[in-house]
């Protein structure tokens, strides 16, 4: 195993780290918790049919946004990384926040499909260069005794920003007050605490990657496409394709799959009646709900609670190991969470979801900065984000497809009404869904109120009838974590001639 040698940041330390690694694990918390406020809800606003003020994109539109949000985002790290090194961490990092800040802005205002995916292109272009120089930065400031505690605690900061941002996206999304501007409010938002980070760029010095920097732009456009042609990083980058594409579903799919199906009622039948809580619980047309970004928040909550203490009792296990455990234990998770359509259960499942991920997320970091060469952590940690481009960019395509045909509530409302309603007599469908609405004279956001009219059921009832009918939970989630069970098999394999390998070059 090759490891790069190690760079000793000057200055002080806190609790065994430099001072700067605690200021990055802030601007990390800022970017983070900007970017999942916006995340965790913007699924809703651009193909939610019920969404009064949303953009009401099609799934497979909404599944072409996010597909090219993860191309732009995880896979231009793979060269930004390479840049990082050359041309400096901060200087990246600044370019980068001054990126998101005017994709956020853009996101605010672009209402039609090329506007907002060009909003988003521009978001994502941000993110790709701030992950490898934040990371690359991280990398500096951890030795091989302290990378899986300093690790650890970067995937809890992480998570920190990740669990305040559905609660203030839920708290803006929620409030009578913004109804009509919410989204607007949000995406402003997001801008004004990334701009935080501008602050944060003042209260540290860069840090010396060790890269050559003679090389010009086109030279590291070259080094970077030549140290990826290793053969045991492209296996293992293509298994984690296929597990984040399974993974990534729990945040892209699931907030329309439970606004659609879940009855959270249980779960709202717990929440404290306080001021605190009073945008927890909603009511809906099936009676008092919980929205899906305060359920999916539980996520990140188990991650700020357990992760350092998981990251401790981890810290000898090999990271492969760690890994494939971790990956066994987030599959069963999803299995739990996507075959309900109950509030308490689904929280069950991202328990199961949470658990194995912070086993999972901190090793990929900590596996390739290990093996990362000497000058190369940025390039290397620029390549960690490949899998979750690959397996997010084909996931999204799934499921927009998927989801739009098999699972999407509105979509199955124009059904029923074709197959199972006098407004389907004598009509010809060839099971396109693009012609559903043309052949009804019914659209996607009137089908499911159309339904109760027509069937004389309660939007309770109509959802029950829908679910019982049409099993959305099998036709939506088997793909999904078949590919996921693949994916673990497949890390087994890879862990056993990965260990042998080590052994004999030890």
């Amino acid at each position: 195993m090759s490891t790069a040698p190690e760079i000793k940041p000057p200055g002080a330390t806190f609790f065994g780290f430099p001072v700067g690694y605690w200021m990055l694990n802030v601007i990390e918390m800022w970017e983070r918790m900007a970017y999942f406020a916006v995340r965790s809800v913007v699924a809703i606003y651009i193909m939610q049919a019920d969404e009064t003020y949303g953009l009401h994109f099609t799934a497979v539109q909404k599944g072409h946004i996010f597909a090219w949000w993860f191309i732009f985002q995880s896979i231009l790290p793979m060269f930004t990384g390479g840049y990082a090194d050359r041309y400096g961490y901060k200087k990246t990092l600044a370019f980068s926040v001054t990126l998101n800040i005017i994709g956020y802005i853009m996101m605010a205002f672009m209402t039609s499909f090329w506007g907002f995916f060009t909003a988003v292109m521009v978001l994502a272009t941000g993110t790709a260069f701030f992950k490898p120089s934040l990371q690359g930065s991280l990398a500096q400031n951890v030795t091989k005794e302290n990378s899986s505690l300093g690790w650890g605690i970067f995937y809890w900061v992480v998570n920190v920003g990740a669990m305040i941002a559905p609660l203030l996206a839920g708290f803006i999304r929620n409030n009578p007050a913004w109804e009509q501007n919410a989204w607007q409010i949000l995406f402003l938002t997001s801008a004004g605490i990334t701009f935080l980070n501008y602050i944060m760029l003042f209260t540290f010095k860069d840090y010396a990657s060790g890269a050559d920097k003679t090389l010009n732009p086109l030279q590291v456009f070259v080094h970077t496409l030549k140290n990826i042609f290793e053969i045991r990083l492209i296996i293992w980058l293509l298994i984690m394709s296929s597990f984040w594409l399974m993974m990534y579903q729990l945040w892209d799919l699931h907030p329309n799959f439970l606004t659609d199906w879940n009855d959270s009622s249980d779960v709202a039948s717990i929440i404290p009646d306080w001021r605190f809580f009073e945008t927890w619980v909603v009511e809906t047309a099936r009676g008092p709900q919980v929205p899906q970004e305060y359920l999916i928040t539980l996520n990140a909550a188990l991650i700020v609670v357990l992760m350092i203490p998981v990251s401790w009792m981890v810290r000898k296990l090999r990271t492969l190991e760690a890994m494939v455990i971790g990956m066994s234990v987030a599959t069963a998770g999803v299995i739990v969470a996507g075959f309900t359509n109950v509030g308490g259960v689904f929280l069950l499942g991202v328990a199961l979801f949470s658990l194995g991920e912070m086993l999972t997320g901190p090793k990929k970091n900590e596996y390739l900065g290990l093996i990362a060469p000497p000058g190369k952590k940025g390039l290397y940690l620029g390549y960690v984000n490949i899998p979750i481009g690959i397996g997010g960019f084909t996931g999204s395509q799934m499921a927009g497809f998927i989801y739009g045909t098999y699972g999407e509530k509105a979509v199955l409302a124009q059904k029923y009404l074709v197959q199972h309603t006098e407004m389907g007599e004598g009509v010809t469908w060839t099971g396109n869904i693009d012609r559903l609405s043309e052949i009804l004279n019914v659209p996607r956001t009137e089908a499911f109120v159309k339904l109760q009219q027509v069937t004389g059921l309660d939007a309770q009832a109509a959802t029950k009838l829908l679910w019982d009918t049409y099993h959305p939970q099998y036709a939506v989630w088997v793909p999904f974590i078949v590919i996921g069970v693949i994916a673990v098999i497949a890390l087994v394999i890879f862990a056993k001639l990965a260990q042998k390998w080590d052994d004999m070059n030890a």
